[in-house]
């Protein structure tokens, strides 16, 4: 990336309309001589908490608290770093950067650069002429039709197709002052296998222009039309410009899209990623080849952490999808990170995403992507699913399948969720099924298996139960009105804590001075809710939230003795939906 005079910087700064630039993310509104506001573009919210100053160019945000001036803006939304911003804002405002002095050699590898690059870009509009204009290229254009793409979108991604003619690109080229070096060097031409010159290595097939972040063409990937000629796709060869493990098919297009909505939605194929953006799901891309690259993931993690997995149903898809899952969670491991959130849409059986759209519609398939599971639900289902669950050794299979995804989960409700899953389908209890899924052994090594522990509801309830003791601890003249207000044997429905509830109701202000002899166990509890309460702040907040959690849990309760009993629940269910109600209000 070149260096620029701070007086480009400046002037682009100077030149750029921030109230246009921010207003194409989020509607603005006057609150003030010198401030506008609106909905947070980085996250969601009902009422605004976003802000910008018009006149100095910055921006915060007083719910997700991000900030900062009009680059790191553009870097944000659009996924770039400040050279590209700083390039792409540029261009936008026509500005010309001033670049600091370069050392020669570097100014002739920019200037051959920029060559290439311009080369390309010619290339990739004559093969959309020759898509539109060209007789030859009727089958092209009634093949993206049968696929239900239309010239708008298909335009948008200069979707192109390249003549049969040997040396088309060749002539056009040379007569525009390129060499056969160059020509090589672009992946457009090859050299003869007999005699002197060069071929157009593109013919007779449609052209998807590949392009970096910022939508400059690199290479192209070619489709063949003849369903015998092979092979089906034909890339462009590796080379100075293009590093097809480094692209993410579609990132030019979707990078806007996708820091609005905070997600990527990634397909298998050119067409299903042109086909989603037509049916209104613009943050879609797809890797270039069967298995992501670190570089592709880095890609995608500067685009959006969320990332749903949208492969066909076959048996090729779902390998992609195990593939995908691997080297994400291998890429996190390798960089200490945890920031990818990858979840799996699972698709009709037989159809691809371009294929629901076509037949069922935008609104099916963005239906889909709503519905989409955490990766380890998509395991735990496909695994089970795999198994002869009729059988008590189809269940033990099941178990060993399963146990290594739960395993891998922290404790809480999403592990959880995954042991009620596999319990109802295995039509076991709840408790016996943690048991199993703690002790079943390791499929593949056959080292013996790692203590974990698998949440049930009981823990569940205890956990809560647990932290709203320390909070009362931690706060300690709001704790004593919450635990003097509340029926404590009905709030509480774990023994132990039950115990420890009422304990410190009484002695909450020195809770270590009076425990009873021979407790043990409540000692113990209340020693670590003490210990545990010092390291948290003194937040009433989060007290009441914990507090309304245990209402939520009573009410639950409840809500199910009454229906074992016969008796109606309307009340019961309206006092727990205003429950959590507040519950989501003040988690906002």
């Amino acid at each position: 990336m070149p260096r620029y005079t701070d007086d480009s910087r400046e002037r682009v700064r100077d030149a750029v309309d921030f109230v246009e630039l921010v207003g194409a993310r989020t509607e603005l509104k006057p609150a003030g001589p010198r401030r506008m506001t609106g909905l947070c573009p980085f996250h969601d919210e009902r009422t605004p908490s976003f802000g910008i100053d018009p006149v100095e160019k910055l921006y915060h945000c007083f719910g997700c608290g991000v900030g900062g001036d009009v680059f790191r803006f553009a870097m944000e939304t659009e996924g770039l770093d400040f050279g590209s911003a700083l390039e792409v804002l540029a261009e936008r405002s026509g500005v010309e950067l001033e670049r600091e002095a370069e050392d020669p050699r570097d100014a002739e590898r920019r200037g051959r650069r920029e060559r290439l690059l311009a080369l390309l870009e010619r290339t990739a509009a004559y093969y959309v002429r020759v898509l539109w204009e060209a007789a030859e290229a009727a089958p092209a254009r009634a093949y993206l039709a049968e696929r239900g793409l239309e010239e708008d979108v298909l335009r948008e991604f200069r979707v192109g197709f390249a003549p049969q003619a040997w040396d088309r690109v060749i002539r056009a080229s040379q007569g525009a002052g390129y060499s056969d070096a160059e020509l090589l060097a672009a992946g457009l031409a090859s050299r003869r296998r007999e005699g002197p010159g060069l071929l157009d290595r593109f013919r007779g097939r449609i052209m998807f222009p590949l392009a970096d972040p910022k939508g400059h063409v690199l290479g192209f990937g070619a489709r063949a039309l003849a369903p015998d000629e092979q092979p089906k796709y034909l890339n462009t060869s590796e080379s100075e410009l293009f590093h097809k493990g480094g692209l993410v098919y579609g990132a030019d297009l979707a990078r806007a899209a996708a820091a609005r909505s905070g997600r990527l939605v990634l397909v298998e194929g050119y067409t299903d990623v042109i086909a989603l953006r037509q049916a209104g799901i613009p943050e879609t891309v797809c890797s270039m080849g069967t298995a992501l690259t670190d570089r592709q993931l880095d890609a995608l993690k500067r685009l959006t952490p969320k990332v749903l997995l949208c492969q066909d149903p076959d048996a090729a898809g779902q390998e992609a999808v195990a593939k995908g899952k691997d080297a994400i969670r291998a890429f996190n491991e390798a960089h200490h990170l945890r920031g990818f959130d990858l979840r799996v849409v699972r698709l009709p059986p037989g159809r691809d995403p371009a294929d629901v759209v076509q037949r069922d519609g935008a609104a099916a398939m963005r239906a889909l992507l709503e519905t989409s599971v955490p990766v380890s639900r998509f395991e735990v289902e496909r695994a089970l699913d795999a198994a002869d669950v009729g059988t008590p050794e189809g269940r033990d299979d099941a178990l060993r399948a399963v146990a290594p995804v739960v395993r891998r989960l922290d404790p809480g409700p999403l592990q959880y969720d995954l042991v009620q899953v596999i319990a109802n389908r295995l039509q076991m209890p709840e408790t016996m099924t943690s048991e199993a899924l703690r002790q079943a052994p390791r499929p593949a090594n056959g080292r013996p298996a790692a203590p974990a522990r698998v949440m049930t509801s009981a823990d569940k309830r205890e956990s809560t139960e647990r932290a709203f003791l320390s909070r009362c601890l931690a706060i300690k003249p709001a704790g004593r009105r919450a635990l003097e207000e509340m029926d404590i044997d009905a709030s509480f429905s774990v023994e132990l804590t039950r115990q420890a509830a009422h304990y410190l109701a009484d002695h909450l202000e020195h809770p270590g001075r009076s425990l009873p002899a021979g407790a043990d166990a409540l000692a113990h509890l209340v020693a670590e809710l003490v210990i545990g309460a010092g390291g948290l702040e003194a937040d009433p907040a989060a007290l009441l939230l914990e507090r309304l959690q245990l209402d939520k849990n009573r009410l639950d309760r409840e809500i199910a003795g009454a229906q074992r009993a016969g008796e109606p629940v309307s009340a019961l269910a309206a006092k727990r939906q205003r429950v959590h109600d507040e519950i989501r209000h003040r988690l906002v």
